[in-house]
């Protein structure tokens, strides 16, 4: 691999694809990823370090290529040109900056009407995700898996940490909030105000049971797309790990009863084949995995993701 075909130091593009980090030119592809290496000011004891979450992605993704042979044979590379803008230069002592830094990359991203793919990073990253999306002119729909609801009105006066970007959502013009998709919450690390705040807001509530007992789960993710897409321009969808149990999610927050990790990237496609305008994956913590499983499994999710996107422009 030569010099160029790295993002920084030993770290490759995020499955081998175009490095457009120095000439962050993107009309050459179809498809762009980008790196949020941010970890807010509140963090939990000592569970922190997803803002190492990009690179330790990257790293992993050298060992994949874009072929799936149990979604019909489809070779993503095939279909889509990816490319790697790098990550975005946050500030690690200023929240406020950072929020305003990821809301301007991320507006320049929308304009260009290409599939983006946000590596986090902790939740709170989703906000001025979306806020930039509502900049262009456009009302969004969210489907959002997570075990929490994440809509709690700040954590030790951060109003931008990852328990609170769904709050910031709620009061965001451009999203209507009927049409945020609440799916997969389940557990105990959920306050009680959490779920008054969904319900108050309009927002709706699927819970890890009700995906568990639905008969079909095809089927569900097309209820859970109708739910989002509508009265909204686009659809936008934001995954944290631990909507997965954490047998398959030993990099994220330890969360228990969540799904499996065929459950999931099952509605990632699904949902993606409807047709999503782009997508983040947040809350990895490599130093907490030493086997970088769930850094691993972000190759997945993003290629399922692409698949379903293939698809959706083929119909």
């Amino acid at each position: 691999m030569s010099q160029q075909d790295y993002i920084y130091g030993n770290t490759p593009t995020f499955l081998g694809a175009q490095n457009l980090s120095k000439s962050k030119n993107i009309d050459d592809v179809d498809a762009v990823v980008y790196g949020i290496p941010w970890e807010g000011a509140v963090t939990w004891g000592d569970y922190t370090g997803c803002e190492l979450g990009p690179k330790v992605m990257r790293l992993c993704s050298g060992r994949y290529s874009g072929y799936l042979p149990e979604l019909d044979h489809i070779d993503v590379f095939e279909h889509i040109k990816l490319g790697d803008i790098g990550d975005i230069d946050v500030v690690p002592a200023d929240v406020f900056e950072t929020v305003r830094r990821i809301e301007n990359f991320a507006e320049n991203l929308w304009k260009s009407g290409k599939f983006i793919i946000g590596l986090g990073g902790d939740h709170g990253v989703t906000f001025p995700i979306v806020k930039a999306l509502t900049n262009t002119g456009k009302k969004v729909g969210i489907i959002h898996l997570d075990a929490h609801y994440d809509n709690l009105p700040s954590w030790k006066g951060d109003e931008f940490a990852r328990c609170s970007p769904f709050k910031r959502l709620y009061e965001c013009e451009g999203v209507r909030n009927e049409s945020i998709i609440h799916t997969g919450i389940h557990g105990p690390r959920n306050e009680p105000q959490a779920g008054r705040n969904a319900k108050e807001a309009g927002a709706v509530t699927i819970t890890i049971n009700d995906i568990k007992e639905s008969k079909d789960l095809r089927a569900f993710a097309q209820e859970i797309y109708q739910q989002a897409n509508t009265d909204v321009d686009c659809v936008y969808l934001t995954i944290c790990s631990d909507v997965l149990d954490f047998a398959f999610n030993p990099g994220g927050p330890v969360d228990g009863n969540g799904l499996t990790s065929y459950e999931l990237l099952t509605l990632v496609h699904e949902i993606c084949k409807l047709g999503v305008v782009g997508m983040d994956f947040v809350e990895v913590y490599p130093q907490k995995d030493h086997g970088y499983h769930s850094s691993h499994f972000a190759s997945y999710i993003a290629l399922y993701a692409l698949a379903g996107n293939i698809l959706n422009k083929q119909k």
